[in-house]
């Protein structure tokens, strides 16, 4: 079986809801860490044999396939296949899992995975309505993510307080990544207009480091009556724009190329959970990934867990034993936001980054998903 290696990953500046990149059309958002890859490591279009891209409201301005569209608007001409797929907020780190595949398979040797989405001008939810009848002949009850994340919270027997805690820390984290330096490899400068202006986009908007558990304490419930529920606009992943994407390839193209890899793709994993709580899924998809591999939670240095919400994280910490300062080190989505499509592909980015920078050996990016699915990748540095 064929190696695959992750030989380079960028993303672009996340803005916020109704932000830098409002006038700024998807399949040009999406169009943008492909530009960035090709600059920084000097391919020609027809090395890339498929772009794989997660998007999950794949309607209007994201419809039509965006993962083909995106390469023709990188300028990449006709040569460039592209598919898109909707694994919901996993689908990103889907698009990355399936070209692994591919090329341990020996079905391809240079991939781009990533995803894109944009919450400002294709919202959320806006690609379907809810579950037919048919549903509810297998399952009692439909829930949304949020009564989800609650209920995560009073089965673990979770306080508003601690979820608070970790909601300031990944603020704190983000902050302290960024004035440090660490996004620096991880984030292509956005060229774009803005109410008719040209503008450059180079930061996340959505981070707020100067928030603490007091400030946090003060926010209005989100899903449910004060006194009753456990989360907030400031303990929730945040509503943003942006796109996300990795160059995978097997490790003799990578070497035929000159490229030097950053991190191997060791295992992968994908479950299925309950879709009523429906967020529980990062559990078992860690504790499969691992066995799969035949490694343990000690084995990996570091973990990204995706912060959908407070509890997600906080339900894995307690299951996994995984330690929290391992655990999103430069902030997680709670800071810097969850473009749903383009999330997973972040973490993986982000990870590569950080066993690059550290010299870490070994990584660990999981995530939850709506009706009850989770999805799990080992990296190692290589």
């Amino acid at each position: 079986m064929n190696s695959a290696v992750i030989v380079d990953a960028v993303r672009t500046p996340f803005g916020k809801r109704d932000g830098s990149f409002s006038d700024t059309h998807p399949q040009d958002l999406a169009a943008e860490p492909l530009t960035a890859l090709r600059e920084r490591n000097g391919f020609e279009p027809e090395t890339i044999e498929d772009v794989i891209y997660g998007c999950v409201t794949p309607v209007d301005e994201q419809g039509l396939n965006v993962g083909r569209l995106a390469p023709m608007v990188a300028g990449w001409g006709d040569v460039v296949p592209g598919v898109q797929l909707n694994r919901m907020c996993g689908s990103g780190q889907q698009a990355a899992n399936f070209a692994a595949a591919n090329v341990m398979a020996g079905q391809h040797d240079v991939l781009i995975a990533g995803g894109v989405e944009h919450m400002t001008r294709v919202p959320m939810g806006s690609d379907g309505d809810a579950p037919t009848d048919t549903y509810f002949e297998y399952f009692d009850e439909l829930t949304t993510q949020g009564e989800g994340a609650e209920r995560i919270a009073e089965n673990y027997g979770l306080t508003r307080s601690e979820l608070d805690e970790i909601a300031a820390d990944s603020q704190r984290r983000w902050k302290r990544a960024w004035d440090e330096g660490r996004y620096d490899d991880q984030i292509a400068a956005v060229e774009t207009e803005l109410d008719g202006e040209e503008i450059v986009v180079e930061r996340d908007e959505h981070p707020r480091p100067g928030t603490d558990e007091e400030t946090l304490a003060e926010l209005p419930l989100s899903f449910r009556e004060e006194g009753e529920g456990f989360h907030h606009p400031g303990n929730s992943s945040g509503i943003v724009d942006g796109s996300c994407a990795l160059l995978i390839a097997s490790e003799a193209a990578a070497e035929e190329h000159g490229w030097e890899p950053m991190a191997r793709i060791v295992q992968t994993e994908v479950v299925g959970v309950d879709p009523v709580t429906m967020l529980r899924g990062p559990i078992p998809a860690t504790e499969n990934v691992l066995e799969k591999a035949d490694m343990s939670v000690g084995d990996i240095d570091l973990f990204e867990v995706n912060e959908a919400f407070a509890s997600v994280v906080a339900a894995w910490l307690e299951e996994t034993g995984a330690s929290w300062e391992d655990v999103n080190v430069n902030g997680g989505a709670i800071a810097h936001g969850h473009p749903l499509g383009a999330t997973g592909a972040m973490l993986l980015t982000k990870l590569a980054h950080e066993l690059e920078r550290t010299g870490q050996e070994t990584a660990l990016s999981t995530m939850c998903i709506g009706f009850g699915q989770g999805v799990a990748t080992i990296l190692e540095r290589v």
